[in-house]
């Protein structure tokens, strides 16, 4: 067989698949839950390379993808070819392009400082250029093309994958995660996004979050007074769960039977397990199951923004897992960025958000979560007639580039094609103003009348609250609809690290101050950093904590894999 590994390289997470490059029949997938860079967001990670360097960047996202190949039991000499997809920041930190084109907005900027734009076409280049990829010697490696340098190949996929082209309605495309990709088409011109909703749509800062994977919440509905789980199986389907008191978490009905063998047996995330009755376990909540809460909570009174009306202001779902009020702020940041994105996209066509009739939704976010639970809370335009949820189109365009040559060179002309205006969120008037009245909307508890009032004086697009119920056409059951023969592998550690050797060892202040765990010092002043799980720009308390010339970043070095 000659093998192939088709990549979809995310901000919070990398899915990779095996592929028979003779067939083109996928035999193996594996997830990550995390992306191997300091930080939660795509803003976290530009930061990082930049303060500390494109090669530390780099390295550590080569060292997770080579481990992502290596879980998929493909040899380094085995794979021949290998293909990639994503937004521009992670295809160029994992290719070693530099970055600082898309780290800086405005022309004025960008010629002050003498930054010039880097060519980000499609090729296919042998791993060997890389580094760190040397390791495939017989392997090649594809890129697909961007729009424009900052409009990327994972909006590409989004828009081809998801029949946007084809369209005769005014519609919107969105890739629900934390980095919110979004395109509008309006009378053949396309209008590009990119909201830096967070990762809460992908349950991460959440308290119980967890990324869409086996055995976490997906959703959840009120049945009277009492709240049903609904949770991914081994296999990543939505099943019936436990059926709970939200306030307290007593079990009142137990949900669909676990499957029974009479020998311990491996599940997705490597851990062993024996079967016996009860329902399916689960171990937190994704992001599908946060926007399922925000939703039936506000309909059933148990939030009233920003707070959960609970005694204790917890909402308690199956198995010890909880939802706080400080859940349901970070769930309304993320939610507001995306309804700001749309109403900056509409302003900057010069249409209503009302004039959008149709909604493309994509990603792990945008395939497992209700449909018409996310147009209710403003995730979706309010006045769509149809939403499509049309699952992973980035991890999708790479098996098709993997497979076939002429796709990439064909999605290279349809690019060059494509007549688009990008919308810089970041230094956008109508973006600005709209997000920070959805600020006030979702952590201070200002009525939303309040909110369109302030959105008609600055003379933006109107938004408002959906009157109807939009049609759902799901084509996909899951983000990744097939998984191969040889089944889903999760790893929860991507298994990258940053060390360094400083000469106070006994004081272990940095340790002791990060709140995620992700560092740690020994005795002989070794220190590690679990890139997977450090907070980045967004914390920092490990460099406040110490004298800085003991503590250097700069002085960090990419462990390598084998470590």
């Amino acid at each position: 067989m000659r093998t192939g590994v088709a990549v979809d390289i995310g901000t919070s997470g990398i899915r990779a698949q095996k592929i028979d490059l003779d067939s083109g029949e996928i035999k193996k997938t594996v997830i990550t839950l995390r992306n191997p860079i300091p930080g939660a967001n795509v803003m976290d990670h530009l930061d990082f390379a930049i303060t500390y360097g494109l090669d530390r960047a780099h390295g550590l996202v080569v060292n997770a993808v080579r481990k992502v190949i290596k879980q998929l039991g493909v040899e380094e000499e085995e794979l021949q070819r290998m293909a990639i997809c994503g937004n521009p920041i992670q295809l160029s930190i994992f290719q070693g392009i530099p970055i600082e084109d898309l780290a800086y907005a405005g022309e004025r900027k960008k010629a002050k400082l003498n930054i010039k734009e880097q060519n980000r076409d499609a090729r296919i280049v042998d791993c060997s250029e890389i580094d760190g990829l040397e390791v495939y010697p017989n392997a090649k490696l594809v890129v697909p093309p961007a729009i424009r340098h900052e409009v990327g190949a994972d909006a590409l996929a989004l828009i081809i994958k998801s029949g946007f082209l084809e369209t005769n309605e005014t519609a919107i495309a969105t890739d629900y995660g934390t980095n919110a990709e979004m395109a509008l088409i309006h009378e053949g011109t396309i209008y590009t996004g990119s909201a830096a909703a967070g990762p809460a749509l992908e349950g991460q800062q959440i308290k119980h979050g967890k990324l869409a994977s086996p055995f976490v919440i997906s959703d959840v509905a009120f049945e009277g007074s009492n709240l049903r789980n609904y949770v991914l199986d081994g296999e990543m389907n939505t099943v019936k769960g436990k059926l709970v008191d939200p306030r307290n978490g007593n079990v009142i009905e137990e949900g669909v039977q676990m499957w029974r063998c009479a020998a311990p047996r491996k599940l997705p995330t490597g851990e062993e397990t024996m079967d016996c009755e009860g329902s399916i376990p689960a171990k937190g909540i994704t992001g599908t199951g946060v926007i399922a809460i925000i939703d039936a909570g506000m309909k059933n009174g148990v939030i009233e923004l920003p707070k959960i009306t609970t005694p204790d202001h917890i909402l308690y779902l199956q198995d010890n897992v909880k939802f706080f009020d400080k859940d349901v702020e970070e769930a309304g940041l993320a939610i507001g960025a995306i309804r700001a994105g749309h109403l900056a996209l509409c302003n900057a066509a010069g249409i209503e958000v009302a004039d959008v009739k149709k909604a493309y939704m994509s990603g792990a976010a945008g395939t497992y979560m209700d449909a018409v639970k996310a147009h209710q809370i403003g995730m979706v335009p309010y006045n769509v007639d149809e939403v499509i949820q049309i699952g992973n189109t980035s991890l999708i365009v790479s098996r098709e580039i993997l497979i076939s040559e002429d796709r990439l060179w064909e999605l290279q002309e349809i690019a060059k094609k494509i007549v688009s205006n990008h919308v810089m969120f970041a230094t956008d008037p109508g973006f600005k103003d709209a997000y920070i009245q959805e600020i006030s909307y979702w952590t201070e508890g200002m009525p939303f009348k309040m909110l369109k009032k302030f959105l008609k004086k600055k003379k933006l697009p109107q938004i408002d609250l959906p009157e109807n119920v939009a049609k759902v056409d799901k084509r996909v059951e899951r983000d990744i609809p097939v998984l191969g023969e040889e089944g889903l592998d999760v790893l929860e550690k991507v298994g990258t690290y940053l060390t360094m050797k400083i000469d106070c060892p006994e004081c272990p202040k940095c340790a002791k101050v990060c709140p995620t765990g992700a560092l740690t010092i020994d005795e002989e002043g070794l220190v590690l950093i679990r890139t997977d799980l450090c907070d980045g720009a967004n914390c920092k308390r490990c460099i406040n904590a110490c004298p800085k010339d003991k503590f250097k970043w700069e002085n960090l070095e990419v462990m390598e894999i084998e470590d």
